[in-house]
């Protein structure tokens, strides 16, 4: 809160003479978001094949990263919002989100040639949607369709951001860019759960005081069952919330603003 306070702040002193200063651009100096030449999760020489993973590193359940290769777009995924590339965790082979080179409202490079493989015949009201719904960065499981019910569970690691580490399960996404998503944020220590409605986000459920510490692996669970909708921090149940109507749609991973954070053992199970 205090860091937005500052930003707003920055934008309310200046002067009306000033020229215009865009809203990345005070972010940008205030917070220094700009991604770096050479990201740390990408390896310090080109690799035409990813590292051999131990018996021990390797991910036991789910969807692993371990047979792509760092620097290249997710297969298993296809990212409508924002930039996401498998990387490197020491030597796990992981899926990265990296705000830090995202404009906010811009659709993910090479959208349009896999919006049909996504929404079919609905693909051009999809990509319309996307370029006025694009506020924040989020992939899709490319197998999973229509998924109404079932358990959705990842791990994730807050890295970087001095405005989010936000990692999210995004679900009920629809082609006109509806979507709920249940997110945690090391950096805020909570668990929410938002709903994307008409270009609009608005909070349904707020929980608080959720122990997130940023650099470390932590595991987020969300149960769909019906109208019920329940997520798991870490093993604890913290979250439980009737929506107005079952879910029918797309699942993903849900991000914001200059978050780098890691993702693994992606897992849904019905």
């Amino acid at each position: 809160m205090k860091l937005r306070f500052l930003l707003l702040s920055a934008l309310a002193i200046l002067p009306l003479s000033a020229p215009a200063v865009s809203l990345e651009g005070v972010q940008q100096s205030l917070f220094g978001v700009k991604a770096p030449d050479k990201p740390e999760y990408l390896p310090k020489e080109a690799k035409s094949t990813p590292p051999k993973l131990t018996v021990a590193e390797t991910p036991t359940s789910g969807i692993g990263f371990s047979t792509e290769t760092p620097g290249a777009p997710p297969s298993s995924l296809t990212p409508v919002v924002g930039n996401w590339l498998i990387g490197l965790d020491g030597n796990n082979t992981v899926l990265v989100v990296d705000g830090r080179a995202w404009s906010r409202g811009q659709p993910a490079a090479g959208i349009a040639d896999r919006a049909r493989a996504l929404y079919g015949e609905r693909y051009a009201e999809f990509l319309d949607n996307v370029k006025a719904y694009a506020y924040f960065p989020y992939a899709v499981l490319n197998d999973v369709k229509d998924f109404r019910e079932g358990t959705v569970t990842l791990r994730f690691k807050g890295v970087a951001g001095r405005i989010d580490q936000a990692a999210g399960i995004l679900f009920d996404h629809k082609p006109n860019g509806d979507y709920y998503t249940v997110r945690a944020n090391p950096l805020e220590d909570n668990l929410v759960l938002w709903r994307l409605q008409r270009g609009k986000r608005s909070s349904v459920k707020w929980v608080r005081g959720t122990p997130i510490p940023s650099g470390q692996w932590h595991e987020l669970k969300v149960e769909v069952r019906g109208k019920t909708v329940k997520s798991w921090l870490d093993g604890q149940l913290y979250l439980t919330h009737e929506l107005p109507q079952p879910v029918s749609g797309r699942v993903g991973l849900w991000s914001k603003a200059d978050s780098v954070v890691y993702f693994d053992d992606l897992k849904i199970t019905p």
